[in-house]
């Protein structure tokens, strides 16, 4: 169960990225600091890469997996530019809350495309939070 200490700390930086970026785009356009948030993601992934020893994979990466990696990080650029905009317009505390509904995007791909089950006590906390979402936005 390694992977819930995981989703926590994706959580927890998720979290604290919004105060910091909103914190950092103050006096800056959003999209340059997209790209310098960029730089330093890609450094420390790479530095992670070599400290871990990973580097020897990259031989035998297949080109599907390429494509979908490819792919995963234009849509991430894309939601990091926009994350980043609406950051630097609105109110961290609506824009969050909107970003957050990725969730249903991320559940309805998860069913069409990878064939994973929605329970019924899935589907239910999938409506309170969008109620909840609703709620926190009025």
């Amino acid at each position: 169960m390694l992977w819930v200490a995981f989703a926590f700390g994706s959580a927890f930086f998720a979290g604290i990225t919004a105060i910091l970026a909103k914190i950092g785009i103050r006096d800056v356009d959003s999209t340059l600091a997209t790209a310098l948030r960029t730089v330093v993601i890609l450094l420390f992934s790479w530095l992670l890469v070599f400290v871990v020893g990973s580097q020897g994979e990259l031989r035998s990466i297949s080109s599907e997996t390429i494509a979908f990696l490819v792919l995963s990080g234009l849509s991430t650029g894309a939601s990091w530019l926009c994350y980043f905009k609406a950051l630097q317009l609105g109110n961290v505390n609506k824009v969050t809350p909107i970003d957050k509904l990725s969730i249903l995007v991320t559940i309805v791909f998860s069913s069409l495309m990878l064939k994973e089950h929605l329970s019924k006590k899935a589907f239910i906390g999938l409506v309170l939070i969008l109620v909840g979402t609703g709620a926190m936005l009025l």
